[in-house]
């Protein structure tokens, strides 16, 4: 039973990381990848509130955690991104794709563990 939960999680969070890469993307004239950077970051939030939150019913950890999260993130696309930004040129902007990336994300799974344990305990 719990693949159903994963996969109801992955049909919500694959087209939501479809729909928030476009809508962010198309307010920025920028060559780097804001769309999944959004993305990723908030899937690191997401998932560090779950880690934090001990109370959270195991089902609802799958169809967040699992399902959701693993299709909203993508680590496959911010490595084409960023390795498209080298091949383009822009070095720097990879530079600065993969330090604020991880930065940001690493930041906001701290944040998010932070807030799980207060609000979850």
């Amino acid at each position: 039973m719990n693949w159903v939960v994963i996969v109801a999680g992955g049909m919500i969070g694959a087209p939501l990381r479809y729909l928030t890469d476009r809508a962010v993307q198309a307010r920025h004239d920028s060559v780097l990848p804001w769309g999944t950077f959004v993305v990723n970051v908030v899937g690191c939030l997401v998932l560090g509130v779950l880690t934090g939150a001990a109370s959270v019913d195991p089902d609802l950890r799958l169809f967040l955690g699992t399902g959701l999260c693993g299709a909203l993130t993508t680590y496959s696309t911010f490595s084409y991104e960023t390795l498209r930004l080298t091949e383009t040129g822009a070095g720097l902007y990879a530079l600065a794709n993969v330090v604020g990336s991880v930065a940001a994300g690493l930041g906001a799974a701290f944040a998010g563990v932070a807030l799980g344990e207060a609000v979850w305990p």
